[in-house]
């Protein structure tokens, strides 16, 4: 299907000269024309209740945009990417996160093979590893058993581990300790592993083709503090390593027996590869099944995404809505504010999943843009973002749009503590939507040098996503929404969000300055950065 430019396309154009005429109009005087308006912007898929009446927009804002996603084949490349085509044009791959979660039974064949059967096989022997290790039976080198698990990775090999670990630890086996390195910075490593027992200890090594600068510097540092403390002897290696990576040659040169080693594939990108062989540690902590329950809850959103119509679809209607901000309203960020202590690096998964993947300057066909991509995102759990960043959001001069994420019913339920964490949300993103007039703060018997300090200007756009209690199923859907969203919008904008060549260019940077500051070469790049190099040269004693 041939397109017309993205800033040419007739509902783009629609979209320009309507924002125009929604420039004077308030979220307050939208409810004020329509108090019941709740009920008309709120849509609900796979356990999930999206509340988007905060947002900036009327009926015709949601109709214009679903015609922009018609104009731009939105469901066409949506069965492109589940069909398994190479939609990651520029290093001709297929995109298929989603048959990381196809139940069993599936059979999805993608250029001749059938990738489901393979996913599955994967899963088994990830189930079957993962039961030793919880059942204690699977013994380290000196025949104990294995307490103690730290992955080590970076970027979607331990963002999403991570984030997961924490986000489900109430279910997960409270006698396994799990740690995570991912920086190349040595106190990392040293203080996930400073009170660990060697003996007990297994380590995850997460890298698809083992040659991650990061990961494989921490895992030969890993490999020497394993074998020292459990007596020199090398042979130790494979009792208390596993890796997550398709090289079996380095593998095993490393010391891993790749009988232990858990593959995936080239159509996983890493920010979406916690559903993959990546989640090991997330199947160690909360065992296969509960695993299997996060897999069917991103499933469960598959699902919706690829039959929900664009109006009752959770994941088109929050990226149509990223892009109405983005592009449309003028906001440069977007906060995530999850009201549960468990999603403590849901923000920080996000981080990467949406930035890296439409943080782009050029098309997929190598054109450049000539409008804005990816907002940054960012955000902390309430209540503790309320006491900090709050302030710019209500009263600042930049307009932030907002995701409030919230359970019904609280994993600990302690005391009135959950209903005073909700009545935060609620009223934080009521605040940002009406804020609070002169008016209304005088009347209140503010001194009157004080009112306009006082004043909430209000009319920042937020939406609410709701579900009954964090479970595995939950999360999966949850992670689901955010990664289609993030595809919404990079067909909106005609991307490629599979690829992540700004990433790749500073590795390369590196490994050419890394003998420079060893004096192992000298420095031969701009002054600045060899005036860096040598007062770091002189300070090593180099």
């Amino acid at each position: 299907m041939t397109m017309t430019p993205l800033t040419s396309a007739t509902a783009w154009q629609a979209l320009t000269a309507h924002a125009e005429t929604m420039a004077g109009t308030t979220i307050r005087a939208l409810f004020d024309a329509d108090p019941q308006r709740a009920g008309s912007f709120a849509a609900e898929g796979a356990g999930w209740y999206l509340d988007y009446a905060k947002q900036r927009v009327t009926a015709q804002t949601l109709e214009l945009l679903c015609q922009l996603a018609d104009e731009r084949d939105l469901a066409g490349r949506r069965e492109a990417m589940f069909a398994g085509q190479h939609i990651n044009v520029t290093e001709d791959r297929a995109v298929l996160h989603t048959a990381l979660r196809l139940p069993p039974g599936s059979s999805l064949v993608v250029d001749g093979v059938d990738v489901a059967a393979d996913v599955h096989d994967v899963i088994a022997r990830m189930g079957a590893f993962a039961e030793q290790v919880r059942g204690r039976t699977w013994l380290g080198f000196t025949g104990r058993p294995i307490r103690n698990i730290v992955n080590i990775g970076i970027g979607g090999s331990d963002l999403g581990p991570v984030m997961a670990y924490l986000a489900l630890r109430h279910v997960s086996d409270r006698e396994l300790v799990f740690r995570f390195v991912s920086n190349v910075d040595g106190t990392d490593f040293v203080e996930a592993t400073r009170d660990l027992d060697p003996a007990e200890t297994l380590f995850l090594v997460a890298s698809k083709t083992f040659t991650t600068q990061e990961t494989m510097t921490n895992a030969r540092t890993a490999r020497d503090w394993l074998v020292a403390g459990l007596g020199g002897d090398a042979a130790a290696v494979a009792r208390h390593f596993v890796a997550i990576s398709t090289n079996a040659e380095k593998v095993a040169a490393f010391g891993i027996d790749t009988a232990n080693m858990f593959g995936f594939w080239d159509w996983v990108g890493g920010r979406y590869s916690m559903s993959s062989a990546i989640g090991l540690s997330t199947m160690l902590a909360i065992g296969p099944q509960r695993f299997a329950e996060l897999l069917a809850g991103m499933h469960a959103m598959d699902t919706h995404f690829r039959t929900a119509p664009w109006r009752e679809n959770l994941p088109a209607l929050h990226g149509l809505l990223c892009v109405w901000n983005r592009n449309f309203l003028g906001a440069t960020d977007q906060v995530v504010l999850p009201y549960d202590q468990y999603l403590l690096r849901f923000p920080a998964y996000l981080q990467q999943m949406i930035m890296e993947s439409n943080g782009k300057r050029v098309t997929a066909a190598g054109e450049p843009v000539h409008w804005e991509t990816s907002a940054s995102f960012w955000g902390e759990p309430g209540t503790n973002g309320q006491h900090s960043f709050y302030q710019m959001l209500h009263q600042g001069t930049t307009i932030v749009p907002a995701d409030f994420i919230f359970f019904a019913r609280p994993v600990n339920d302690v005391g009135d503590h959950h209903d005073l964490l909700i009545a935060n949300c609620l009223a934080q993103a009521g605040v940002m939507a009406f804020g609070r007039t002169a008016e209304e703060v005088a009347a209140d018997g503010t001194p009157a040098d004080l009112v306009e300090h006082k004043v909430m200007p209000g009319n920042r756009p937020n939406s609410t996503l709701v579900a009954e209690t964090l479970t595995p199923f939950a999360l999966g859907a949850l992670v689901a929404l955010y990664e289609h969203s993030t595809f919404v919008q990079g067909m909106i904008w005609d991307l490629n969000p599979y690829d992540q060549w700004g990433v790749q260019l500073g590795k390369l940077v590196a490994d050419s300055i890394a003998p420079m500051l060893t004096g192992a070469a000298e420095p031969a790049l701009d002054s600045s950065t060899n005036a860096l190099i040598a007062r770091y040269r002189a300070a090593r004693g180099r």
